[in-house]
């Protein structure tokens, strides 16, 4: 499946959020050209969709699923003040060979900087969220984070996640 961490700026949260009017900026005009003259066409959705993983053959609801979480949800606060996560999160089951391993490495491939890819068969919910390793120069043991954090505002995939050992997969949700 694919989660998606939030629609923020990608790996470690260095990155300040930017204005609309500061992103337009850094554009050139003739990409600001190419946005509008987009917008103005009425299959801009459709486009989109099939831009997604375009090797692919088929398979429109799971591209459009794919394309709505990586644009992201809308964050919201309650009247109360609860902070609710407008994050869309994907879980793409299907049977063998129906290019559920391709999108997942579409994803990790179209955003390198904002996706993290794993494999459930080697991967245990210790190793997802952190790992201890020993430093090689000095021999100390120390923590490293898993693919879990590393995907951190980002979007983890991680394949054959029904590989995983029961108990690995309900301590990911938790």
């Amino acid at each position: 499946g694919v989660s998606s961490g939030g629609s923020g700026g990608g790996k470690g949260g260095d990155e300040q959020d930017l204005t609309a009017q500061e992103v337009a900026m850094e554009f050139t005009e003739e990409e600001r050209e190419d946005i509008r003259s987009m917008s103005r066409s009425p299959q801009l959705y459709s486009q989109m969709v099939n831009s997604i993983a375009p090797t692919t053959f088929g398979h429109q609801e799971v591209k459009r699923g794919i394309l709505l979480m990586l644009l992201g949800g809308v964050h919201k606060t309650t009247s109360e003040g609860i902070r609710l996560r407008g994050d869309i999160n994907v879980c793409i089951v299907g049977d063998p060979s129906t290019a559920k391993s391709q999108f997942l490495k579409y994803v990790h491939s179209f955003l390198p900087n904002r996706a993290v890819y794993t494999s459930g068969k080697a991967s245990s919910a210790a190793g997802l969220t952190a790992a201890v390793q020993r430093d090689a120069d000095t021999g100390e043991f120390c923590i490293e984070a898993g693919a879990l954090m590393l995907a951190d505002n980002g979007i983890c995939c991680i394949d054959e996640f029904d590989k995983m050992d029961p108990t690995d997969q309900v301590a990911i949700h938790e």
